[in-house]
């Protein structure tokens, strides 16, 4: 695979796995949305149909990483970190395209909701279970988690094993599981076993973070956030923000090391 190959296809991947992904978020949480307080499971789904469908649309150019925890851990796997500046760029940017789309997508949806007083506040707001649950998150505003994650309890080491621990479990399950015969990406039968896992994940181990399990997936969309012109938009939690990048970077590489002691 060329240079641009990867470029291109990590980031026409990872910008369809956040519109999907970030859009089953916007689906279930904002306001005139069909799908409001559709639920977590219909979230967890969401992402793992997302996942499947950027793999294949992407892995023919990349080998569709689309997350920077894979490619950390297929060049500490094949001892090969040639093009891991090239794949973390087309991820970071694919993020942020695809977050981007989110917005345009639900335009009407974000400023119904960040202009109603239940959800902002102002006068005659009334307290309600959505301000009560965006105050356990200090520093988010009421829409950064269609962006990005957040911890519902705020505890740095649990938050950070949290993450280490999901991503973990991802990357052996792409590593044992889900690669191409040549060993540099996720295949086609690999697509849907990774998509699988993702909603596995979800279900299990993304209720005390919300399971970023991809630095990209996290900082491309939080930085959308603090860009784009959004009424009443609140902060996009910085001080959180190294724990869903860290987290799962640490978790690529233990999975890496995990996977050439006993796997390979």
């Amino acid at each position: 695979m060329s240079s641009s190959d990867i470029f291109i296809g990590e980031t026409i991947g990872t910008a369809i796995l956040i519109l999907l992904g970030g859009g089953v978020c916007a689906a279930v949480t904002l306001k005139a949305s069909k799908a409001r307080n559709a639920g977590w499971l219909a979230i967890a789904f969401g992402w793992g149909f997302a996942v499947m469908t950027a793999v294949y649309i992407s892995g023919p150019l990349s080998g569709a990483h689309l997350n920077p925890a894979v490619t950390v851990a297929l060049a500490i796997k094949n001892n090969d970190w040639t093009n891991v500046p090239v794949y973390f760029a087309g991820q970071l940017l694919g993020a942020m395209i695809g977050a981007t789309l989110v917005w345009v997508a639900y335009y009407g949806q974000f400023h119904a909701h960040l202009t109603d007083k239940e959800i902002v506040g102002g006068p005659g707001a009334q307290a309600t279970t959505a301000k009560a649950v965006e105050a356990q998150e200090k520093g988010a505003g009421p829409v950064l988690g269609i962006f990005s994650t957040g911890p519902e309890i705020r505890n740095a080491a649990q938050n950070l094993a949290t993450e280490i621990i999901g991503t973990v479990v991802l990357i052996l399950a792409v590593l044992t599981q889900g690669l191409n015969d040549k060993g540099n990406g996720l295949g086609v039968l690999g697509g849907l076993i990774t998509a699988l896992v993702v909603v596995s994940i979800g279900l299990s181990l993304g209720g005390p973070t919300g399971y970023a399990i991809n630095p990209a997936r996290d900082l491309g969309p939080r930085i959308v956030h603090a860009l784009l012109p959004l009424p009443n938009k609140g902060g996009s939690d910085w001080a959180y923000a190294w724990i869903p990048v860290v987290g799962p970077l640490i978790g690529g590489a233990i999975a890496a090391g995990i996977y050439n002691v006993a796997f390979a």
